[in-house]
């Protein structure tokens, strides 16, 4: 009876303890670290590209046409539209606005995508003007990401 007894928790264990084991999508070969990396390779390309070199075409391409933006400064935005006036308006001022990760983690969200959560900091003609933190809700689409929502908050001069 011991036996048993010992067998059947032995083997209440052994399903506890293996689960992570057994619940990793076996279609699914996106690491922790190569999910980083294309995030982070992705944000690279969103900000140090299209938004600091105000590549509006580029910009397009990674925003979502479904785009909801919320920001601790101005609210919420849902329209792609105010999202490429706003782009506009930045990129015709007579100083450049930039913008600079400082850190971030990225962690996976189901076979969705990726969230990514950090602090940035925003220069105005290489000055420092601003610190802020930020969530972005990256999709998977197809074989490339796009920016599915964005909080943008806690943001202080510098």
């Amino acid at each position: 009876m011991k036996a048993i007894k010992f067998f059947n928790y032995a083997f209440l264990l052994f399903i506890f303890f293996s689960n992570p084991l057994f619940s990793q999508k076996a279609d699914n070969p996106i690491t922790e670290k190569s999910l980083k990396y294309e995030i982070l390779k992705m944000d690279s390309l969103f900000f140090n590209v299209a938004f600091n070199k105000c590549d509006l075409e580029l910009y397009k391409k990674i925003m979502s046409p479904n785009i909801e933006f919320y920001d601790d400064r101005s609210g919420l935005n849902t329209s792609f539209d105010v999202e490429i006036a706003s782009f506009n308006d930045r990129c015709s001022r007579p100083f450049a606005v930039t913008r600079q990760l400082v850190n971030a983690t990225v962690h996976v969200l189901g076979d969705y995508g990726a969230v990514e959560m950090g602090i940035h900091e925003f220069y105005e003609d290489g000055k420092k003007v601003q610190r802020g933190k930020f969530i972005i809700i990256w999709e998977r689409n197809e074989s490339s990401w796009i920016i599915k929502r964005t909080v943008s908050y806690d943001h202080e001069p510098v």
